[in-house]
């Protein structure tokens, strides 16, 4: 039985997928920390001296009073130097490799943090659009920046505090039994109290931090999609209504972690009445035994020093608890992330196709997205090179589908789909994507100058090669009135452009990297009527040698068109040039009269 991370934002998992999330969260730490060993051994090295010195000093103590403090008052006073220079080393030497151990497990968590952000960052991008178009872009924010945030806070200090704080709790133990092993026993017997304790914490916590996961992740989606949103948000008046719905999910974050901290202050003041407890029935016991003869009174004290030194630690991991119940819980969602898999997959021997000419075949095409039903099916079309073809049909109708299919951003569920005669399953990704470039209506820049943005297509082009492209399609012009022409950076002040302009640069962007097939999904809806017209001069000149498909409500994109397809509940209905569609008399005459009619 399998989840997927979809599955993991239910709070409440049966054991079964428990063990499961948590044995996938296991093997990702040790993949982690595989690279590691040499240096993880030594850290632990580092470790072991550390808390074996500093768990000495009270058996020092207990020594140098018993032991040398005698000799002193005979007048041995070098026993007095003695004692005091074993005392000071011991102290410099724990002290020592307590900071050489605090930056190599800082310098390692470091590393194990840098290939798990890389590796989210790598996978994430690696995965198909079906996955981005499903998984919010606030859940993997939540992935990339609390979640690591988390585990960062995990490593970095819950780590060394439970590593050190389990060693010299280990070397205390044996300190004590080294001084007297009944009254060692009296702290032994905490132990029972203390695990009653953390089991009581462990099984309260672990649902509500899961639960904290889900909810820190619910806040950031809220928040990333109400900003990236604002204009909608304002332009419909929603603000009162986002206010309340994200002071709503606020608040359950306010609440539970009010919970995890209510948690956290039953199990601290419990393990600090322990230890106080312990330390007492130490003073009383060893008071007795000193009183009657069978316990030196260096002893006792050494026994009090070991006694209230060794629930320092236990609070530190108390403490280190609390951050591994948060870490656990993203730990699970960066593994669950991790273990997505693409439905989109390289070949593993591709076929090489170095120069396409740009024929397109479906053949007894099936789709669906994931689940859903079939939006396509029994679907066949031949695109010959170098012809342009336009898409039309309402909305729904399955236009965009066909576009994705063709740029292989989703694979068919049964038939297939062929470039030049070859299965773009077959395809390595380099050659779909030097054969097949898209241009949405989005129109993306990202952060860098307009000649950056420009040569994503062919990020090799020469200067000479972006000026072309942009003259190409209209927008040389444009590009030099801006503050530092092709320099500027597009999303400083100065550098703002157009929804049209963004098109337009992103329509230069695919005609540098030179497809044989090229795909405009109702890439011209952000262009006013002048840029729309440039645009289509730009295509008729540019398009004469390459495949085109033109998927747009705008009718005027079609005059360009060799031929139209009219598609309809997922199937073409219609098919010809757009003055054979016209004469026809069918759905794309109907479209073609309202848009004649909305220019009168």
């Amino acid at each position: 039985m399998s989840i997927g991370v979809a599955d993991e934002d239910h709070i409440n998992l049966d054991a079964e997928n428990r063990r499961r999330v948590r044995r996938r969260s296991l093997r990702l730490l040790k993949a982690l920390a595989g690279p590691l060993k040499w240096r993880l051994i030594g850290t632990a090295l580092l470790v072991l001296v550390s808390a074996g010195s500093r768990a000495a000093l009270p058996l020092l103590v207990a020594w140098a009073i018993d032991t040398m403090l005698p000799r002193v008052v005979a007048g041995d006073y070098a026993a007095l130097g003695f004692a005091g220079g074993a005392y000071i080393g011991t102290a410099l030497l724990a002290g020592g490799f307590l900071g050489l151990y605090t930056y190599a497990a800082a310098a390692v968590s470091q590393a194990m943090l840098l290939d798990l952000r890389l590796r989210v960052f790598r996978h994430t991008q690696l995965l198909s659009l079906e996955f981005h178009e499903t998984y919010t872009s606030g859940r993997v924010i939540s992935r990339q920046t609390s979640d690591l945030e988390t585990l960062r806070e995990l490593l970095d200090q819950g780590m060394s505090q439970l590593v050190s704080g389990l060693a010299f709790i280990l070397f205390t133990a044996i300190s004590m039994f080294i001084l007297d092993w009944q009254t060692a026993l009296v702290v032994i017997g905490a132990a029972v109290p203390i695990a009653v304790i953390f089991r009581w914490y462990q099984v309260r916590s672990e649902l509500v931090y899961r639960e904290s996961r889900v909810i820190s992740a619910r806040v950031i989606t809220t928040f990333v999609e109400t900003m990236t949103g604002i204009r909608a948000v304002k332009a419909f008046r929603r603000e009162q209504a986002s206010d309340e719905n994200y002071t709503d999910i606020a608040h359950q974050y306010r609440d539970n972690t009010l919970r995890t901290i209510s948690l956290f202050g039953v199990l601290q003041p419990t393990l600090m009445l322990i230890g106080n407890l312990t330390v007492a029935a130490v003073l009383l016991i060893g008071g007795f035994r000193v009183l009657d003869g069978s316990l030196e009174i260096g002893a006792l004290v050494g026994l009090l020093l070991t006694a209230k030194r060794v629930f320092q630690p236990v609070e530190a991991i108390a403490m280190f608890y609390n951050s591994f119940q948060a870490a656990t819980a993203a730990l699970e969602k960066v593994s669950g992330l991790l273990e997505e898999v693409p439905t989109v997959v390289e070949p593993e021997r591709p076929r090489q196709l170095t120069h396409a000419a740009g024929r397109v075949e479906f053949s007894d095409a099936v789709f669906g997205y994931g689940s859903g039903p079939v939006v396509m099916d029994r679907f066949s079309l031949t695109i010959e090179a170098g012809q342009t073809v336009a898409v039309v049909g309402q909305t729904g109708a399955g236009k965009s589908t066909l576009a994705k299919l063709i740029a292989r951003f989703y694979d068919l569920s049964e038939g297939t789909l062929t470039l030049d005669g070859v299965d773009l399953r077959e395809l390595s990704q380099r050659d779909l994507r030097r054969a097949v470039v898209m241009v949405t209506q989005e129109a993306f820049l990202f952060s860098g100058s307009v000649a950056e943005n420009i040569a994503l297509g062919k990020p090799n082009a020469t200067r000479e090669e972006v000026i072309l492209a942009a003259r190409a399609v209209g927008v040389h012009e444009f590009i030099e009135s801006l503050p530092e022409g092709y320099d500027t950076d597009v999303n400083k002040r100065g550098g703002r452009v157009s929804a049209g302009q963004r098109q337009l640069i992103s329509f230069a962007r695919a005609f540098l990297a030179d497809p044989s097939v090229l795909i405009l999904d109702e890439a011209t809806s952000s262009l006013d009527i002048p840029s729309e017209r440039a645009v289509q001069a730009a295509l008729a000149r540019l398009l004469g040698e390459r495949t085109a498909v033109i998927i747009a409500h705008r009718l005027s994109t079609v005059e360009i068109a060799d031929r139209v397809l009219v598609v309809h509940d997922g199937k073409i209905v219609e098919d010809g040039s757009p003055a054979e569609l016209v004469a026809a008399g069918g759905r794309f005459a109907a479209l073609h009269a309202a848009w004649q009619d909305s220019l009168t």
